[in-house]
């Protein structure tokens, strides 16, 4: 990370002192845009439509700190290059964007820059919202234009150098960012493109589940191939493999299940992703989420859905004293509800006996869960959920991989041991 961030310095002044200073980088936008606002008049459908895809965009587990007023921005967003500060989007004439016009809405949510020009930083993922039409921009400006104004002034991001410049901005977006509309495409259903659109769009979903380079761009390349959260350290699963969160196997139905509730007969969500269904996913209507499942259940490596794990040729080895230990441990901790032979509880406690979560190769959930405890959303579809407790006060990490690898080396599940190590990142 040090040398990428002289790195990056160097090529701050070169571009920088190329164009003499920032100013010469046209970093107050291609096009002047009118300073005020211009009249714009909503139509009750429209504001009604711009609340919907708000909450398709999950605008407000972003802009609303905990018990504050919603879209009024302050949440602190922690990146591996400091901390960013999300905006006030209400209409509040100085510190939201009441004096925005649905032009300079627009040029946000499309090419990532302020009112006045200045380049946004990508933890809000334009990069993704580059891809809304400006038909749903706008329908979203009309909604937030509704929403109460809050004069709540925006907080300085706290980033470390060269990262906090606009000039090191402008590099990483000639690196890594390109404005792009959707398209569809034409040789997939209707339905497909939908799916397509809401997924890769205001969905954003591979901001989670999809690698990021050294600079902390989205690997667009990999697709939805699963990454680690930064800082937060869960691991968003692939969701294009089998083994991991693929559903191309999975009735439809059972996805939009997923969806709408965060349970399904085949699992269930925690961690970022149950936020993501409690504040967003669950409001979707039944046709939307059915695109989603259409377009995820199409994605590349689906097709090898039933193919069964890869397994080495010689059995795993595994420490006869950590297994004891992890076995004294599962009884003391986890066999009520899980129970004796993992086999779980229908409709309360999933079973780990064959769970692919379980087995992933990937383990920081799993250390995440037993630490922090694991918790479903509660959904109108599953309005009393069960929640697992935290363990992290009374187990230390060789308690945890202890656990974990007796727990993936019983009852017909065979993967690799967990080490201390593994266990540290919590």
């Amino acid at each position: 990370m040090r040398y990428l961030g002289w790195t990056l310095l160097v090529l701050v002044l070169l571009v920088g002192g190329a164009a003499g200073g920032i100013v010469a980088l046209n970093l107050r936008g291609e096009d002047p845009l009118p300073e005020q606002a211009e009249t714009f008049n909503a139509t009750p459908q429209q504001v009604e439509r711009g609340r919907y895809l708000a909450l398709a965009g999950n605008c407000a587990g972003c802009h609303t700190t905990r018990g504050g007023q919603p879209y009024a921005g302050g949440l602190p967003i922690e990146t591996p290059f400091g901390t960013v500060y999300s905006s006030n989007l209400t209409p509040d004439d100085k510190s939201g964007i009441g004096s925005w016009s649905s032009a300079h809405f627009w040029r946000a949510m499309h090419n990532g820059r302020s009112k006045d020009g200045r380049l946004l930083y990508p933890a809000f993922p334009y990069p993704n919202f580059t891809q809304v039409t400006r038909e749903d921009s706008d329908a979203i400006y009309a909604y937030l234009r509704s929403v109460p104004p809050a004069p709540a002034p925006n907080l300085a991001h706290r980033l470390r150098f060269p990262y906090d410049s606009q000039a090191a901005l402008a590099v990483w977006r000639a690196l890594s960012f390109k404005p792009e509309p959707f398209v569809a495409n034409a040789g997939k259903p209707a339905e497909w493109n939908r799916g397509a659109y809401l997924v890769g769009g205001l969905g954003h979903c591979i901001a989670c589940h999809g690698s990021r380079d050294s600079l902390g761009a989205t690997q667009t390349q990999l697709g939805l191939s699963g990454g680690l959260i930064a800082v937060e350290n869960w691991y968003a699963p692939s969701l294009a493999d089998p083994h991991e969160a693929g559903v191309a196997d999975w009735p439809t139905a059972e996805v939009v299940a997923l969806l709408k509730s965060g349970v399904a007969p085949r699992g269930s969500v925690m961690g970022p992703m149950a936020d993501v269904v409690f504040r967003s996913t669950q409001y979707l209507s039944d046709a939307d989420l059915g695109a989603m499942a259409a377009y995820l259940k199409d994605l590349p490596g689906g097709p090898a859905a039933s193919a069964a794990p890869a397994r080495p040729a010689a059995a795993l080895r595994r420490d006869a004293g950590t297994m004891t230990r992890g076995a004294k441990i599962y009884d003391q901790r986890c066999a009520y509800c899980h129970g004796d032979q993992g086999q779980g509880a229908p409709g309360a406690f999933p079973p780990l006996a064959g769970n692919r979560a379980v087995n992933m190769a990937q383990t920081a959930n799993l250390v995440q869960v037993i630490a922090h405890g694991g918790y479903l959303p509660a959904t109108e579809g599953n309005p009393r959920p069960y929640g697992m407790p935290p363990f992290g006060q009374v187990l230390d990490a060789a308690d945890v991989a202890a656990v974990l690898t007796f727990i993936r080396g019983s009852w017909g599940n065979d993967s690799p041991p967990v080490t201390p190590l593994d266990t540290m990142r919590r």
